[in-house]
């Protein structure tokens, strides 16, 4: 049903957001029209004028984005298949949601006005004749790659259905070359045998029922007695093979026909016998054969007069008689390839009045042996290898550099880990390589590659798990499914605490930013322990109402995750509205004086990583008896208090640092050891010095 457009054109059509898209690409549209065959997709008028079509992507496509979810797009298309207009008229990114303001993702999909349905794009590098690209967003680049995705795909599929552009079915394999070298006596029941000549048998009864259903049904159908006798009983075959060709022509009529055949130029072989003539009564000199066709490709042609040459004389031992045999010439502007799979259609006509009648199409399929073909491989080059990969293959490939240097850097980490007792001992060059570390996992890992891992990752996962698991959702940003790969396996190791102390690029923020502040003499104040431990309870809350929270409504969820600044210092790097930033300044200024006030206290992602904590292989930190009583060195020296005062070590609150294990290996700084050393010097142990520590190391 069409809509009428009076003083507010499209006023109750779709909604709001969709119908300004469609205003901005024809502000003349009057009416509305969902089109026949397919109500997804909307015409426009202006009038009695068909201007274009409309359509929302959710229709065709439901690429997940980076929240999981998909994205839906309003895209207007002209009568050519130009796109006249784009817009994303809804999104759950949370990188959208609160961060990035959506008037630049409105500029990201401007650039799609005037671009072709069938053209490829993509997002950044540059355009050549083969693809147009278009500029990303920063700090959604995910995001972005999906939109692109949606509209262009939908944009092609809509085009291809409303006949503006061709189908991707369109693409051919390289040209199959003939072997017309190789040459072998055959017999009719072998050139049959090895399909080298196929067969079509109708029967009559096969004819009539096949118009049933159709206003031809009753005419000119065939007595009960007759149903079984053949209607027709066709056969055809490819001749430029000589072992077919020479076989059934002979010697001399095979050497003629391949004389007569211009580069490019195939020849068949057509034979039939029966009531039923598939040159047809009808045909006259310089009209066309009706009756039958070639489908290849999708394509289908007709042959003329010019195309036909009569086939009196055949030589093939065994061969039947038939009432009519022709060879029919295919012509170069088909394109036609031997090799691939081709049909001859036979179209048997009934007529249901004066001018007008009933067609049925009968295929005869017909595959030349492999033994008579060759075919060059297929020569595929990397963009279009590429470009016929899923999105997540794409997006992995595009960010090849990133994925490798993340790979370099946790080598090194796994080298520091598993040789962690080694390094610690060299306290001058662990320091620096743990600094070095931390500006890597700072600027490469966060503010480059954008792999800062936050909650809103972990109540997506918790969320596929009860809607619906998808590994597109998680592969769709390489990064972060390598990061949490590798933190999974990490908290297996070695708990919660090597991603916070080491890959986190907004606690390396923080630690950098400290040290700094150590070195520059700004004051430090240590939280008393019984109040530290009563607020470590804080984060655990925060992500027991963020879960409870996305379990109704995901995108809440996502906005009150804003507790973490992660998005703010890391993913957009400081450019946001100044609530945001000065809540992340406000707590990189209290770091100056506290360390990691805010990883301590009020992390949601560290306390979702510290409740598996426990179940963790190995206690890779070591301690010693004397450790808490009477010895509280390390507790005092940890900077994120993650050491009870009786000595032990709490790895759901530790960060990894390994400032203690430099202690615990240091026999100028660590009491134990101070009396193990004194004592090899002087001849004697602490028992008989009871204001020095003894020494017991705990196994």
């Amino acid at each position: 049903m069409a809509m009428a457009l009076n003083a507010a054109p499209l006023a109750k059509y779709e909604p709001v957001a969709g119908r300004q898209v469609i205003e901005q690409a024809f502000p003349d549209v009057t009416r509305v029209i969902p089109r026949k065959g397919n109500r997804a997709i909307q015409e426009l008028y202006a009038r009695k004028e068909l201007v274009g079509y409309a359509y929302q992507s959710l229709d065709f496509v439901q690429t997940p984005a980076y929240s999981g979810k998909p994205v839906n797009a309003m895209v207007v298309l002209d009568a050519e298949g130009t796109i006249k207009a784009a817009k994303v008229i809804h999104h759950d990114e949370p990188i959208l949601l609160v961060g990035i303001p959506e008037s630049k993702m409105h500029a990201f999909t401007d650039q799609y006005t005037g671009l072709k349905a069938d053209q490829r794009v993509t997002v950044g590098g540059t355009s050549n004749e083969r693809k147009v690209a278009v500029d990303g967003l920063s700090g959604a680049t995910v995001t972005v790659m999906v939109i692109n995705e949606v509209i262009m795909r939908t944009a092609h599929r809509v085009a291809v259905e409303l006949g503006m552009v061709e189908g991707e079915d369109g693409t051919r394999p390289p040209l199959a070359t003939v072997d017309k070298q190789a040459y072998e006596q055959k017999t009719w029941q072998e050139l049959t045998g090895d399909g080298s000549v196929r067969r079509l048998l109708l029967t009559k009864g096969q004819v009539d029922d096949s118009f049933k259903g159709t206003e031809a049904e009753g005419v000119d159908t065939a007595a009960p007695d007759e149903r079984n006798e053949p209607l027709i009983d066709l056969y055809t075959a490819y001749l430029d093979v000589p072992a077919i060709g020479r076989n059934l022509l002979g010697e001399s009529q095979y050497q003629w026909l391949t004389s007569e055949l211009e580069e490019g130029e195939h020849a068949i072989a057509v034979m039939a016998d029966g009531e039923y003539s598939f040159k047809g009564s009808g045909y006259v000199r310089g009209g066309i054969f009706d009756r039958i066709q070639i489908r290849q490709f999708g394509d289908t042609f007709n042959f003329r007069d010019l195309d036909f040459y009569r086939l009196s004389d055949v030589y093939a031992e065994g061969m039947p008689e038939f009432s009519e045999m022709a060879i029919f010439i295919i012509r170069q502007q088909y394109n036609f390839d031997p090799g691939t799979p081709w049909t001859l259609e036979l179209t048997v006509k009934r007529q249901t009045g004066p001018l007008d009648s009933e067609f049925q199409v009968f295929p005869l399929e017909y595959q030349l042996p492999e033994q008579y073909f060759t075919r060059p491989e297929t020569v595929v080059s990397e963009e279009e290898w590429l470009e016929n990969q899923p999105m997540w293959v794409q997006v992995w490939y595009q960010r090849e550099f990133q994925i490798v240097v993340l790979g370099i850097g946790i080598g090194v980490l796994m080298f520091i880990l598993f040789f962690q007792d080694w390094l610690v001992q060299k306290p001058g060059i662990f320091r620096w390589i743990r600094h070095g570390f931390l500006v890597y996992t700072l600027f490469f890992i966060g503010w480059y590659a954008m792999g800062q891992l936050s909650i809103v990752n972990v109540l997506t996962f918790a969320n596929s798990l009860i809607s619906g698991f998808s590994w597109n959702t998680f592969l769709i940003d390489p990064m972060l499914f390598i990061l949490w790969a590798v933190v999974a396996a990490i908290i297996l190791l070695w708990g919660r605490a090597v991603y916070c102390g080491w890959l986190c690029p907004f606690g390396a923020l923080q630690e950098l930013l400290n040290e700094i502040a150590r070195k520059l003499k700004v004051p430090q104040y240590t939280v008393p322990f019984a109040v530290h431990e009563r607020l470590w309870a804080i984060k655990y809350i925060i992500l027991l109402v963020l879960f409870g929270v996305s379990l109704d409504s995901m995108a809440t969820a996502e906005r009150l995750a804003e507790v973490e600044p992660f998005k703010t210092a890391i993913t957009l790097k400081f450019d946001r509205s100044w609530p945001f930033v000065t809540y992340a300044v406000l707590l990189l200024v209290v770091n100056l004086f506290t360390r990691k006030v805010f990883c301590r206290y009020m992390c949601p992602l560290g306390a979702a990583l510290a409740l598996p904590s426990k179940l963790r292989v190995f206690d890779w930190l070591k301690r010693r008896k004397e450790c808490g009583n009477p010895c509280r060195l390390c507790d005092h020296e940890c900077e994120v208090q993650a050491i009870h005062p009786d000595g032990h070590i709490n790895y759901m609150e530790c960060h990894y640092c390994l400032d203690c294990q430099v202690t615990y290996f240091n026999d100028h700084k660590c009491p134990p050891l101070i009396v193990k050393r004194r004592g090899k010097r002087r001849g004697h142990n602490a028992p008989g010095h009871p204001e020095e520590i003894p020494v017991v190391q705990v196994s």
